[in-house]
Parts: C-alpha cells; structure tokens; sequence
C-alpha cells in the first residue's frame, strides 16, 4: 500500500534533513556494492536512486561495486564450477578472463546505464584505468587473486572534479600486464582510504555487527577499531565478518574518517544513513574509547 504524505509533511522531511545535506555537502562517501542488495531488482533500483539523490545534494559519491554471483553464473555457463579458499574464489586464466568480463563489462556497464537513467552523470572504470589499483599474486593457491600493492587514485579524483559519479569494477594489474580478481571490500577500503573519505559505506546481507550472530535485536551501533579488536578476540565477531571488519580498520588506518557495515536489503538505507540521526547498521571509527 502506497503512503501518502501531504506538501507540508514532505517539506518537513526535507528540512529536517537539511543538516546532514550541509555536513556532507562536497564531501566524499564511497559506497562498497554486492551482495543481496545487488542481485535484487528493486532493491538495485533503490540503491541507485539513493546514490543519484546523494549526488544531486553535492555529495561526491564513488561507487565500489563486486559481482560475485554473476561471475558463477558465467562460469557455470562456460562449464566451469566455482571453487573458494577461506572466502577467496580460485582464479585460474580462463576463470580471471570470465571475470574481467563480467565484472568490468556487463555488471560495471549495466550499474552506469542505470545511474544515467535516474538522472545522474557516471562513469564506469576498472581498477585496470589508469593503474588505479596495482596488484601482485596474494596466494600461489588462489592463482590470479591479486593483493593490493598500490593506488593511482588521479583518476576517481579527475571524474569527481568533472562531477561524475566513478563507478569502479574491482580488478587490478601488474607491471607485467597480468589481471587480478580483487576482493570487493578490500579494494573500497584502499579506495576510501586514498581518498581520505568522510565514510564508507558497506552494503551486506546482514543489519550490522550482531553479539549474537542469530539475533538482529543485538546490534551494535557503533563501535571502535580498539573495540572491534576485542570483539574478534573473544568470538563475538567470527567467519565472514572477520574479513570485512579487518576491511573496516584499513579503511580508518588509512584515512577514512569512519566506516559503517549496513544492511543492503533494507530500502533506501544509504539515504537512512547519510540523511538521518536514525543511521543504520554498525559504525567502525576510530579512538580507544570502547563501543
């Protein structure tokens, strides 16, 4: 059921919000995308209005965007069967080609298509432009699964300064013209931090850091890295939330000025974020105080 609101109720919302377009106007926020939120078209419809409206009110946003799913479709098309090391997925060449393609050509050209029709100005680039992240082998095992080495962050500042919005796929190269296959949220954290940003947002599956992993009532709302660290420590945070933690205090220990792990399956939760006191999810900053 749609509801209604009145002029004077919609004029209301828009002040009240006034603060936060002032505080983040001209400001950097890069957005970390996959998972659920991506897969799921009307959901994927609101992330990017969320990100077009953000722009139009002078917040510079810079798009990080994965693939995952899409990259096993493909390979289960191609007659390959996806194989994964603690989290990372095997890339042999044919599986860094099929990569390459999805992720910087149908998924990276499809999310530009779709910022451009609700209105805003993208360009889509791969880690590859402009050596904008630079990569070495990360495990022997992995084969093409590329540790970050570098960041050329010159051309996300150029399409910034020219008002787009960059929209980047998350592979990397080496001198020796080798492609990577880069985890997401580690390269959003390099991004963010080479961009000083003012946050980075994580979309994933789940509402934020839980103390009971089963129970979305035990969210923590905000949290320090010294803080998180002990969390790991004594098991609160464990499996696949270890690594995007880990991504969190890179981004802050590079220059992010904080970090917040959201639910991507909750409509418009960007703009819940950005525009409200209410925020959503679980807040990384940094400080020894704890969380």
């Amino acid at each position: 059921m749609k509801i209604l609101f009145s002029n004077a109720e919609r004029a209301e919302v828009l002040t009240q919000a006034l603060p936060y377009i002032k505080r983040y106007n001209g400001k950097i926020v890069v957005v970390k995308y996959g998972g659920n939120a991506m897969v799921n078209e009307r959901l994927k419809q609101q992330v990017m209005e969320d990100i077009v409206l953000l722009w139009l009110i002078g917040v510079k946003i810079v798009l990080v965007h994965g693939g995952g799913p899409e990259i096993s479709e493909t390979m289960t098309k191609h007659g390959k069967e996806a194989e994964f090391v603690n989290g990372l997925r095997v890339t042999d060449k044919e599986t860094i080609d099929i990569v390459q393609m999805v992720l910087a050509g149908k998924v990276n050209k499809t999310l530009v298509n779709l910022l451009e029709m609700k209105g805003g100005r993208a360009m889509g680039i791969s880690g590859m432009d402009g050596r904008l992240i630079e990569a070495r082998i990360k495990d022997e095992r992995l084969g093409y699964v590329g540790e970050i080495t570098k960041v050329n962050i010159q051309p996300v500042l150029d399409l910034l300064e020219k008002g787009y919005i960059p929209v980047i796929s998350t592979l990397g190269c080496d001198r020796e013209g080798n492609t990577y296959n880069i985890n997401g949220d580690t390269a959003a954290a390099y991004v963010a931090g080479a961009l000083n940003a003012e946050r980075l947002i994580m979309l994933t599956d789940i509402a934020g850091l839980l103390r009971d992993k089963d129970d979305p009532s035990t969210l923590i709302p905000e949290v320090t890295v010294s803080r998180a660290r002990q969390l790991q420590e004594s098991g609160v945070i464990s499996g696949g939330m270890i690594p995007k933690v880990e991504c969190c205090i890179e981004a802050i220990e590079k220059g992010v000025k904080n970090v917040v792990i959201m639910d991507g399956r909750v409509p418009h939760s960007i703009l819940m974020e950005i525009l409200t006191d209410e925020g959503a999810g679980t807040m990384v900053k940094g400080g020894q105080a704890d969380g």
